[in-house]
């Protein structure tokens, strides 16, 4: 089975390729959606964060903007964060990939937003970047409520840059040109990674675009 590790900055169109995959029958695992189950009320992460930063469970689930700022800045804090999620994510995705197993697929996809920053892409077949040029990008980050310059260039400067993001891709989709371009690079990816098999990637040079 190829274990494909799908990620991206903000705004580049991740979640919206994710789908992509999803609907040509490729199993996803969503890191953030796992994250946002752990942090609603009843998740695995709510009493083992409320334990180490006091203050951010409210009404019986983790308030993710009082914990955003109870980390933003603070390595220590980030390293307490990814201490409590990461070994409760990493039970998820083992579920995730036995469910994928028993319905025979040959392929699965991982979106992870932050998968070059934690040393996530050692762990991949294949590493596909979601990319789009800045303006856009700053276009629709900025087009969601509540969002400012300040706060996206605070999230930007914790994230790997987009261009040696897309220099250690094997595949970089470009969301830029449409939802139509994006759909059909996405097959392109697919087939591709079916015709090659997982282990023809790893002496693969550029990064191919769609």
């Amino acid at each position: 089975m190829i274990t494909v590790g799908l990620t991206g900055s903000i705004g580049m169109g991740k979640s919206t390729t994710a789908a992509m995959f999803a609907e040509a029958g490729v199993p996803v695992y969503d890191a953030d959606a796992e994250v946002a189950a752990l942090y609603a009320k009843g998740g695995g992460a709510v009493a083992p964060l409320e334990a180490a930063f006091p203050g951010v469970v409210k009404d019986g689930a983790v308030d993710r903007e009082a914990l955003r700022q109870r980390v933003l800045g603070d390595p220590e804090a980030i390293q307490r964060l990814n201490r409590v999620v990461h070994p409760l994510l990493g039970a998820s995705r083992e579920a995730f990939f036995k469910r994928a197993r028993e319905r025979g697929a040959d392929m699965v996809v991982l979106d992870i937003p932050l998968l070059f920053e934690t040393g996530g892409e050692g762990r991949m077949d294949a590493v596909v970047v979601v990319s789009a040029p800045a303006e856009v990008q700053r276009e629709r980050v900025l087009a969601r409520p509540g969002w400012t310059a300040e706060r996206l260039d605070a999230i930007l400067a914790q994230q790997l840059h987009d261009s040696e993001k897309r220099a250690r891709a094997h595949f970089v989709i470009d969301t830029g040109r449409g939802l139509d371009a994006a759909r059909e690079q996405v097959r392109e990816v697919i087939a591709t990674l079916r015709a090659r098999g997982a282990p023809a990637l790893e002496a693969q040079g550029e990064p191919q675009h769609g």
